[in-house]
């Protein structure tokens, strides 16, 4: 599984990280200078959730995927139910109407 969310695709990225040094110009120095840049990766906050999934067919199954924090307050993540009684319930439900 990459380290990727299944509904935003946010993944890792990489970038710089910048040290500055020097002295402020009103103390008698030239301001600041870039004194090292090193790679970094930036991190997105992504969660392992169990979340229904669409299949390309319509079905719908249950899977761990990661997801990104955004995408569980935004409400794109649909959960399964935590008990087994709401799935019969409901398939009854759908067989009667």
């Amino acid at each position: 599984m990459p380290y990727e969310c299944h509904y935003t695709g946010k993944k890792t990225t990489s970038g710089n990280k910048k040290a500055y040094g020097g002295a402020k110009i009103s103390k008698g120095g030239f301001g600041l200078k870039t004194t090292g840049v090193t790679k970094r990766t930036f991190k997105p906050n992504l969660q392992k959730v169990n979340a229904v999934i669409t299949n390309e067919d319509g079905s719908k199954t249950t899977k761990r995927v990661y997801v990104s924090a955004h995408a569980i307050r935004s409400g794109l993540v649909e959960k399964p139910l935590k008990r087994k009684y709401g799935y019969t319930r409901q398939q009854k439900q759908a067989a009667e109407g």
